[in-house]
């Protein structure tokens, strides 16, 4: 039987945008072209007030046939980028897993008709692990990753953020891991005008809108203005869909935002629920 811990305050979640590679490593060849995105990310445990019993990690960089949860106690490391220094290649994010949570994960997704497997090899993507260098950087909070599905559905992913969404009561927090533009061919300066489009777009969709015309909204995200060319393959912006599920019903804030980023991206991360 899978013990689960409830807390009378339920945890928000949260879409972030995670940044390239393996960048907290990198401050040195980057500067502070970060410096606002960590401060972001590092400002998420003081905006929840408490250390969760674990993160679970939605990551763009992870797609199965089916939801796949990471069941593997000491997650090794999945370099998943090229091109970068050789000691990125060699950094560690030892936080540990929880089996018991991944198990719990496959419950609620069956109970919910949604199937569901335990990947008990799988190690921590940079989608997860580098975000989570900012944001607890001693690795001392438990984390699971979840794949998304192939296929992309935005309702699907919705529906798996309702699935998820009794975990925020058992102090789990759930974090959808991507980027609100991703477009590696149209980068920097020129793509400014196109990423603040979308960027706007998502903002009023996703802060402006009640509960009901969000869900909406998201779900015909490809209408939205430079949709394509914000995203020419949505995996960036899917995990977006799970942290709205599972806080449907409750306010969406923007938590952290630049112009520039880059050298003229717009890009935007995502508060859901109150804290």
């Amino acid at each position: 039987m899978t013990t689960t811990t409830s807390t009378d305050r339920l945890l928000p979640t949260y879409f972030i945008s995670h940044g390239g590679g393996p960048w907290p490593w990198m401050k040195k060849e980057m500067g502070d072209a970060y410096a606002q995105l960590e401060a972001s990310l590092a400002d998420m445990p003081r905006q929840i007030g408490r250390a969760p019993r674990a993160i679970l990690m939605v990551s763009a960089h992870w797609e199965m046939p089916a939801f796949t949860v990471q069941g593997n106690p000491k997650p090794p490391m999945i370099y998943d980028y090229g091109g970068f220094p050789a000691h990125t290649y060699q950094v560690h994010y030892d936080a540990p897993g929880s089996p018991e949570v991944a198990r719990r994960v496959v419950d609620l997704l069956e109970a919910a008709g949604l199937p569901a497997a335990i990947d008990a090899e799988r190690g921590f993507d940079h989608g997860a692990f580098s975000p989570m260098a900012a944001i607890y950087p001693k690795a001392d909070v438990p984390m699971v990753q979840l794949s998304l599905k192939r296929g992309l559905d935005p309702a699907e992913h919705i529906a798996l953020g309702r699935a998820l969404a009794p975990l925020r009561r058992e102090d789990v927090l759930i974090v959808g891991s991507g980027l609100s533009y991703h477009n590696l061919r149209n980068f920097g300066p020129q793509a400014r005008e196109v990423s603040k489009a979308f960027d706007d777009w998502l903002d009023t969709a996703v802060v402006g809108a009640t509960p009901e015309a969000r869900v909406a909204q998201l779900l015909d995200w490809a209408s939205a203005p430079a949709a394509r060319i914000a995203h020419p393959r949505e995996e960036h912006l899917i995990p977006l869909m799970v942290a709205v599920g599972a806080a449907e019903a409750e306010a969406g804030e923007r938590v952290y935002h630049e112009q520039a980023f880059m050298g003229g991206i717009a890009v935007s991360s995502f508060r859901f629920g109150s804290v």
